[in-house]
């Protein structure tokens, strides 16, 4: 598709929301938007309030970016109200969007095609917590509808995952607790129909938690990934089956474990990933000739086509 500035119209980017990443979506947001501008596009920031079908349509926006990470943004629900207004958005629609942020739903789904994810359990109760560990120790505990790894911790004992189970409660009353693999992290990024190239994260945390996503520069990103040109090119394969499954589209990304023996596990999806300065679908995108602007102007692009 070739297009010029003008065909986008008036675009809202929309930002912030009330969700725990808010603060997050509103360094992305501002991002894209000087990405948008630079290009020639007319945007305009949005930091979403719960009137926002009074912003938008106060405003007459032709299409909105969306840049909201998390509940309200990522979950299906702005995407519903975009739809309700008849106004094209970036990004995976109301399905997709539900089911990428619900991880519980989403690995459901992905066992039943036989992807590879790792063993879970949905801790419901106090009662559930012995069926957990049952799985094995350590496991990961988390959130069933965060992101940017917030509330997750591990567990080594029986007295850990209660804690971790409490604190993720805090953020969710729905918690999943999935056995830990032991090995590297990897993401894929997704831009259109094809898969960019892998990162490897390599962090001195724990895990790739949210201090070392968006605080902490000890973090290592290595592109190239270090596999070989095969097993890069079975991930990408992986990850663009495990994005359509949930029916996502547009752009996002998905995250992996790779094991001792190099079996890769897939562990969540995301449809509106970060776009800060330690973002990983720009990085992604760079290694592949895309600028942050061209980046930009790419994922605004497919909402001509998804809204027509």
């Amino acid at each position: 598709m070739t297009c010029k500035a003008s065909d986008f119209g008036k675009v809202a980017v929309l930002m912030g929301g009330w969700s725990a990443e808010r603060e997050v979506s509103l360094d992305s947001g501002a991002a894209v938007l000087a990405g948008l501008k630079q290009k020639g596009v007319e945007a305009h920031g949005v930091d979403v309030g719960r009137n926002i079908c009074q912003q938008l349509m106060e405003a007459d926006y032709d299409r909105a970016f969306i840049i909201m990470h998390g509940r309200g943004g990522e979950d299906g629900v702005i995407q519903g109200v975009l739809e309700t207004l008849q106004i094209p958005y970036t990004g995976s629609g109301v399905l997709g969007s539900a089911l990428g942020m619900d991880k519980v739903r989403c690995k459901r789904l992905w066992s039943g095609m036989g992807l590879p994810t790792p063993e879970y359990l949905m801790i419901k109760d106090e009662d559930s917590l012995d069926m957990a560990g049952a799985l094995g120790f350590p496991l990961v505990v988390k959130p069933v509808h965060e992101g940017s790894s917030i509330g997750i911790s591990k567990a080594t004992d029986a007295e850990s995952l209660r804690r971790g189970w409490v604190m993720a409660r805090q953020f969710d009353h729905e918690v999943l607790a999935e056995r830990w693999i032991n090995g590297e992290e990897y993401t894929v990024g997704i831009l259109g129909k094809q898969a960019l190239p892998v990162i490897r994260l390599e962090t001195p945390h724990e895990f790739y938690d949210y201090e070392a996503k968006y605080r902490d520069d000890s973090t290592s990103y290595h592109i190239p990934c270090g596999l070989s040109a095969e097993a890069e090119a079975g991930m990408q394969e992986i990850a663009l089956r495990a994005f359509r499954a949930v029916g996502a589209r547009g752009w996002g990304r998905v995250d992996f474990m790779v094991d001792a023996d190099g079996q890769p596990w897939l562990m969540e999806i995301n449809t509106v990933p970060g776009m800060t300065s330690h973002s990983l679908v720009p990085m992604a995108a760079g290694a592949a000739g895309l600028d942050f602007p061209a980046l930009v102007w790419r994922i605004l692009e497919d909402s001509l086509e998804a809204g027509a």
